[in-house]
């Protein structure tokens, strides 16, 4: 066998980098966990595999830690592949598919564990956040295997799973999600780990989350606050504002600090700066540093092809003299909408800090159901400058700068924290809430 010296695109190798640097930034990978898969054309012609060598850093791989293999044939032996490309040779084999990804996705993996005797069918997940279920769909199959590291089984399973899902579990081993771009891949990972972050948030909180699911289950519309958009993956170079130099770098900063974190999964969320006549817009506002995302210009004017998203940031400029909006889903906040305090019969509709720095900027946070009029939304932004919609994110307004608005769901995910943690330990929140609070 002749073997030939491959030679990593720049582009390749600085795109494996960034995804596995910002995996680890969003904690689903350790130092040398998963791997990733691309499907390329090859410059003799037919279709190659490129994909990460077993045990190799993701976040700081070197040329020789990417690996060529046919589409069709494995040399494990040379390329010292990942233990698991006949898994991931498999999965984009599917049509349409050119990416895949296996992540060590802590809060799905552990939302997903039992102590069941085994062998066993683990029961599929069952999102109840508006990302989960409109990108994952109503379930996301888990499955025990005996050997769950590069089996045969794993081999035989995960692309029958993929085939029809954007995202599969195999129980204590983590996720394997599949994309047309490896940065789809890697936003399907987020939003499943996201998931499983609201899911053992509510959890901690005493929720009924086998209630919820059943709730998703038949009343999804009602449920949730309207459809996501679905992924594109066109566009992410867009910058339709260079000139605007110092706007851009706050983008920049302020979608870097919502990815690292955690208010709201890659590519999830927006946020925008009013003009005069346009507004500047995100429309994928969890941006790592080194990936960013599109930066559009566009009229402040109501447009009737607008996405919902869009058209209420544009409904709030309309009607308030705010200068900064921003979206985004932040799990602690989408688990917390849904708490009960013992005793009573539907969800709560604040949420009051119970920490220093919490109590004295906000003395309570209004929670609001899913299909909230956009009036109501808006006059509770103007009195709060911070609202949790029940199946839709976390809104919140500035007058001034990204900053400044990136500031409120910043806070409130510390506002959670503490809130879940006091639960967590038997303390009563009602006796820990500032008396003036009862007022508001």
């Amino acid at each position: 066998m002749i073997r030939r010296q491959w030679k990593v695109p720049e582009d390749i190798l600085g795109l494996f980098r960034s995804i596995g640097r910002a995996s680890l930034a969003y904690d689903i990978q350790d130092s040398h966990s998963g791997n990733m898969a691309i499907r390329l054309k090859a410059e003799a012609g037919g279709d190659q595999i490129i994909i990460t060598a077993t045990g190799s850093q993701k976040g700081d791989l070197e040329p020789s830690q990417i690996c060529f293999l046919s589409a069709t044939e494995t040399d494990y032996g040379y390329y010292k592949a990942s233990s698991e490309t006949d898994i991931h040779q498999r999965i984009l084999s599917i049509e349409g598919v050119r990416a895949s990804i296996h992540a060590h996705t802590k809060d799905l993996t552990i939302a997903t564990l039992d102590d069941a005797d085994k062998p066993n069918r683990p029961p599929d997940f069952v999102p109840i956040d508006p990302l989960g279920f409109h990108h994952l769909g109503d379930h996301v199959h888990v499955d025990w295997v005996a050997v769950p590291s590069g089996s045969p089984e794993m081999a035989e399973i995960i692309p029958k799973r993929l085939a029809d899902h954007p995202a599969t579990v195999i129980q204590t081993h983590g996720t394997f999600a599949r994309g047309r771009t490896l940065k789809e891949a890697f936003f399907l990972q987020c939003v499943a780990n996201n998931a499983g972050a609201v899911v053992r948030a509510a959890k901690k909180l005493g929720v009924d989350v086998e209630g919820l699911r059943r709730e998703v289950k038949t009343e999804a519309g009602s449920f949730f606050s309207y459809p996501s958009v679905p992924y594109d993956v066109e566009g992410d170079e867009r910058n339709e504002f260079p000139e605007e130099t110092e706007i851009l770098k706050e983008f920049q900063k302020a979608g870097a600090r919502v990815f690292e974190s955690r208010l709201s999964p890659f590519h999830t969320g927006s946020m925008s700066v009013r003009g005069v006549n346009h507004l500047l817009y995100a429309p994928k506002a969890s941006m790592p540093r080194d990936i960013g995302g599109p930066l559009l210009k566009v009229p402040l004017r109501s447009d009737p092809a607008d996405p919902a998203e869009l058209a209420l940031h544009k409904t709030i400029y309309a009607e308030t003299d705010f200068q900064t909006v921003m979206h985004c889903y932040l799990p602690e906040a989408e688990a917390y909408a849904h708490f009960r305090y013992p005793g009573e019969d539907a969800p709560s509709g604040r949420i009051v800090p119970v920490d220093a720095e919490g109590s004295f900027l906000y003395l309570v946070i209004p929670v609001v159901p899913p299909k909230t009029d956009a009036e109501t939304l808006i006059r509770l932004l103007h009195d709060y400058k911070l609202v949790v919609v029940r199946g839709g994110g976390v809104w919140s307004v500035g007058h001034q700068s990204l900053s400044e608005v990136l500031h409120h769901p910043s806070s409130l995910r510390e506002i959670c924290l503490y809130r879940i943690g006091a639960y967590e330990q038997g303390l009563d929140l009602r006796k820990m809430e500032p008396k003036k609070a009862k007022k508001w």
